[in-house]
Formats: C-alpha cells, sequence, structure tokens
C-alpha cells in the first residue's frame, strides 16, 4: 500500500519543521558559545562591540560585512589569530592600538565562534559562518601583526572595509 498525498504533505512538513528546530537549535547553542568566548576575551576591550572611539575600534555591524567575501573571511581570521596594530580609519575615526594574537589562547572552534557570533550583530543575510577547519587552514600560517595589517590596507583598496 502506498502513501496518500496528502499524507506525504504532512509527513515532509513533519520532518521540515523537525530540521529546522534542529537548525535552531544548534545556531542558538553556537551563538551561546561565540558570545561567551567573545565576552571573556574580545569584549572588554571592544566594551561589548561598540568600541571606545579613537582607541578601539567597534566590532557589531562591521564583522559581517567584512566577511562578506572570503577575502574578508580570511582576514578576520587572520586577526584573531595573529593580532593587528593600528593606525586604522573606520567611518572616518581614526584608531590606533594593538590588538593581540589569540593564537596560543584560543583553539580553531573557539575562533570560529568568536568570528561567527559577532557575523551575527550586522544585518548581512545570510549570516557569514566560520568553521574550525577554516580556522585551522589560517593558523598554518602565521603571519606578524604588520604583515595583518598590510592585508587590510590592500583589502581596504579592493573592498573598501566598514
Amino acid at each position: 500500500m502506498g502513501i496518500g498525498t496528502g499524507r506525504m504533505a504532512s509527513v515532509l512538513r513533519g520532518g521540515c519543521m523537525l530540521a529546522t528546530v534542529a537548525l535552531l537549535a544548534a545556531c542558538t547553542r553556537h551563538g551561546q558559545e561565540g558570545y561567551a568566548r567573545y565576552r571573556t576575551n574580545c569584549g572588554i576591550c571592544h566594551h561589548g562591540g561598540e568600541g571606545m572611539k579613537g582607541e578601539i575600534p567597534p566590532v557589531s555591524g562591521r564583522v559581517d560585512k567584512i566577511a562578506a567575501t572570503p577575502e574578508g573571511k580570511q582576514y578576520l581570521m587572520h586577526v584573531l589569530l595573529n593580532g593587528l596594530n593600528g593606525p586604522l580609519q573606520i567611518d572616518g575615526v581614526r584608531y590606533n592600538f594593538s590588538m593581540p594574537p589569540f593564537r596560543a589562547h584560543l583553539s580553531d572552534a573557539e575562533i570560529a565562534s568568536i568570528l561567527s557570533y559577532l557575523a551575527t550583530r550586522g544585518d548581512t543575510r545570510p549570516v557569514p559562518v566560520f568553521t574550525p577547519e577554516e580556522v585551522a587552514a589560517e593558523r598554518a600560517h602565521p603571519l606578524t601583526t604588520t604583515m595583518v595589517a598590510e592585508e587590510r590596507r590592500r583589502l581596504d583598496a579592493i573592498h573598501p572595509l566598514p
């Protein structure tokens, strides 16, 4: 005996709903992990994401835009892994700061969760997601903070960074 069309549609809807609930639960869990790691490792300097004008750049509403290109995603991973020294200009405000590298302190999964969480703090849809595998690939090629700053200048010339 076959299953009727109405019953089949009902089964498919139920399956889709279960998959959606599972995906939302995973995203929420990932977001909570990313927020906890961000708060512990980054939030004190970046003041909850808003930064401090002229001293510490904001990250809210920027990470998602930078991560919209493959080069931007790579750059953001380089920043967390290797650190970054100013000066930089963001929305007409000059920042001269020094961000330490987190290469020795955070795992690939922790860095991926922080960047994925920060990407949710913007308007880009779909939200860029970082994976531990992507971070591991970048970790294999250490850079100096000067090299990361130069990468930022090159990127900014190609895709103006927010």
